[in-house]
């Protein structure tokens, strides 16, 4: 029998993989401004409204999204701001890793010896030479 805390890893664990597409990081993204129709959030994301309409069906199984009748529509929203609060937070931490990274991969340039780089000092000459190797792609 699983304890509390593995069922609860085991639904973040489906959640998260209802949030593993750049779409649907992106519909939640959107939806964080409030409700929209399909047809609203398929124009503004340049998405078919059969596409986002999957999206959103899948989203909506996991619970990260609610449909709400409005007359003859239907609008769909976030069912918790800490949705997209969590997706921002980890959007964060990504942008300050790929900084940090950048700022690995510069300071390994700018520590090369200059027989080392290329022609143009972009990059180091053995990758220069290796990709020349390779042939095009």
């Amino acid at each position: 029998m699983l304890s509390i805390a593995d069922e609860i890893d085991s639904i973040q664990a489906t959640l998260l993989r209802a949030l593993a597409s750049p779409h649907r990081l992106r519909i939640v993204h959107r939806l964080g401004g409030g409700s929209l129709e399909v047809t609203e959030l398929a124009r503004s994301l340049g998405m078919s409204q059969a596409a986002t309409s999957q999206h959103l069906a899948a989203m909506r199984s996991v619970g990260i999204v609610e449909a709400r009748r409005d007359g003859r529509s239907v609008r769909y929203g976030l069912t918790d701001p800490g949705i997209l609060a969590a997706c921002g937070l980890m959007r964060e931490v990504l942008v300050r890793r790929l900084s940090r990274l950048g700022d690995l991969a510069a300071g390994a340039v700018d520590d090369a010896p200059a027989s080392d780089l290329s022609a143009t000092g972009d990059a180091p000459a053995m990758f220069a030479a290796s990709a020349s190797k390779v042939g095009p792609t």
